[in-house]
C-alpha cells in the first residue's frame, strides 16, 4: 500500500442533495481515503447534503447569500467557518456558486470542483443539456482546481460516460454522475498521496 503523506483535512461546499459528499464520506469510512471532512457549508437550508453529512456524523453550516449585503460579506462568512474547523482543502461538490476572493485567496491552489462535461466542453449550468443539443457521443466529468473563472481552473483528471441516442438529461446526468462518485474521491487521494501538484500556496 502506498505511504500515506498526509490526512486531508477536509471543507466541502454543497447546494444540492450532496450525492458526492456521500461517496467521499463512503470512501473515508472505508478506509480508501485519507481525509477528514471537517465541515460542510451550504448555502440552501433545505439541501439533502445536510442529511447526509448529519447521517455521516459531519459537523454542517448554513451560511445563506440573502443574510448578506454583499457577495464578499457571504464569502467572508464561508471563510470563517472554514477557517474555524481548520480546513486545509476544499471540495466543491454540487455548490452552485462562483466563488471569488476571499475564498480563493485563502485557499489558493487548494479548491477542487467535479463538473459534469469533459472541459473545456461545455462549462457552467446544465453542461448535460448543452452536451445533448450539441450532439454529443461522449461526455463525462472532471475534476478541476478552482480559479476566478467558470469551470476554467487547470484540468487534474477526467472520466468519460458514453452518450446514448435515446438519453434524457435525466439518464445522461445519472450516467456521468456514476463516474463523479468514484472519480472525485479517487483525486483527493491522491492528493493525500503526494501525487498532485498544485504550484500554488
Amino acid at each position: 500500500m502506498t505511504r500515506l503523506l498526509k490526512k486531508l483535512q477536509l471543507g466541502v461546499l454543497a447546494s444540492g442533495r450532496g450525492s458526492n459528499l456521500g461517496a467521499i464520506a463512503r470512501a473515508i469510512e472505508d478506509g480508501r481515503l485519507a481525509a477528514e471532512v471537517r465541515v460542510l457549508v451550504c448555502d440552501k437550508p433545505e439541501a439533502g447534503a445536510l442529511d447526509i453529512a448529519r447521517a455521516a456524523g459531519i459537523e454542517s453550516r448554513v451560511i445563506e447569500r440573502k443574510n448578506f449585503a454583499s457577495r464578499d460579506e457571504f464569502e467572508s462568512a464561508i471563510l470563517r467557518a472554514l477557517r474555524e474547523r481548520e480546513v486545509e482543502w476544499v471540495a466543491l461538490a454540487g455548490f452552485m456558486r462562483v466563488l471569488h476572493k476571499p475564498v480563493l485567496s485563502e485557499f489558493s491552489g487548494h479548491v477542487l470542483n467535479i463538473h459534469p462535461s469533459l472541459l473545456p466542453a461545455f462549462p457552467g449550468l446544465e453542461a448535460q443539456r448543452q452536451a445533448l443539443e450539441h450532439g454529443a457521443k461522449i461526455s463525462g466529468c472532471t475534476v478541476h482546481f478552482v480559479d476566478d473563472g467558470v469551470d476554467t481552473g487547470p484540468i487534474i483528471a477526467q472520466r468519460a460516460a458514453e452518450v446514448k441516442d435515446n438519453d434524457t438529461v435525466e439518464s445522461l446526468s445519472a450516467r456521468i454522475l456514476e463516474q463523479e462518485h468514484d472519480l472525485y474521491w479517487r483525486v483527493l487521494q491522491w492528493i493525500a498521496e503526494g501525487k498532485v501538484k498544485t504550484g500554488q500556496k
